[in-house]
């Protein structure tokens, strides 16, 4: 997942994102979130084009409004929020292809009252479970791309081989030519990073 790599959003990347020329958080915060915007789109009915539409504008729409947001567990998650907006620009595309219904859809405040109603149920049934899978699968790959840059590309790759690939013990240590113990070794050691990165990125959700 990711282009170069998921990253995991900060609770201080959120704050960070007001500054508009700081554009190595906004990366971050693109490559962290793009393929789950993406994938949401995609998986309730609009073509590769479209979603990627709805990427642009969910990242133009959080630009805008981040500064407004103060992240606080007891009012709602980071990740409910970035669902409303996802919410709002998919609804966005389905009307595009309807005219007649963005001109009868329109209203000053269209884009605060904007639904998933507004997209057919046959491609979006359940947008909340949708993103709640992709989010999970969003979160596990953040962390893996945060460990795989922090780690020996070496100890990673027997990590990935043994865990991920399902190795066996014997054929990682042959093919990647290490101990038994250092097969073992990096399956701890990455094994714990990973579980720490998860965490962290836990709180956001």
């Amino acid at each position: 997942m990711r282009t170069s790599g998921l990253l995991a959003t900060r609770r201080s990347l959120v704050d960070r994102l007001e500054d508009w020329g700081d554009r190595k958080h906004w990366q971050e915060f693109f490559d962290t979130y793009w393929k789950l915007i993406y994938s949401a789109a995609r998986k309730s009915g609009l073509t590769d084009a479209e979603a990627q539409e709805v990427v642009q504008e969910t990242v133009i729409t959080v630009a805008k409004k981040v500064g407004k947001l103060r992240y606080d567990p007891a009012i709602g998650s980071f990740k409910g929020w970035l669902l409303h907006i996802t919410r709002w620009r998919i609804a966005d595309q389905f009307r595009k292809r309807d005219p007649t219904e963005a001109r009868r859809a329109h209203s000053p405040d269209d884009r605060a009252t904007a639904t998933i109603e507004r997209i057919p149920d046959t491609n979006a049934a359940d947008l909340d479970a949708l993103w709640e899978k992709e989010w999970q699968e969003n979160l596990f790959a953040a962390a893996i791309a945060r460990v795989k840059r922090k780690v020996d590309p070496k100890q990673f790759q027997i990590f990935d081989c043994y865990v991920r690939k399902e190795w066996p013990t014997q054929k990682v240590a042959a093919e990647l030519r290490v101990s038994v113990g250092q097969v073992y070794l990096a399956r701890h050691r990455i094994s714990a990073l990973l579980k720490k990165e998860i965490k962290a990125l836990e709180k956001l959700s």
